[in-house]
């Protein structure tokens, strides 16, 4: 079986093998956003408010928690709803 040689393959070989995931060149579009914890979970709600799970494949990718109880957190979804 041949192997794939593009960077993008060779970026998720790597990534798989380190056990983590690989570059995000895929449909989805992510959002970052940086906000103290209250507005962080009322934005997130909004969020899946505006673009339903169901739908869309809405998720929190990844989160953080900041000095200052600041929260990072990063939201995917598709672009569009079939």
């Amino acid at each position: 079986m041949p192997r794939d040689d593009t960077p993008h393959d060779l970026a998720r070989r790597l990534a798989q093998a380190r056990g983590r995931r690989a570059p995000a060149h895929d449909a989805f579009r992510r959002e970052t956003f940086r906000l103290p914890r209250d507005a962080a979970r009322a934005k997130a709600r909004a969020f899946f408010s505006r673009y339903p799970k169901a739908a869309y494949m809405t998720e929190i990718e990844h989160w953080r928690v900041l000095p200052g109880d600041e929260i990072e957190f990063t939201m995917r979804r598709l672009p569009s709803a079939d």
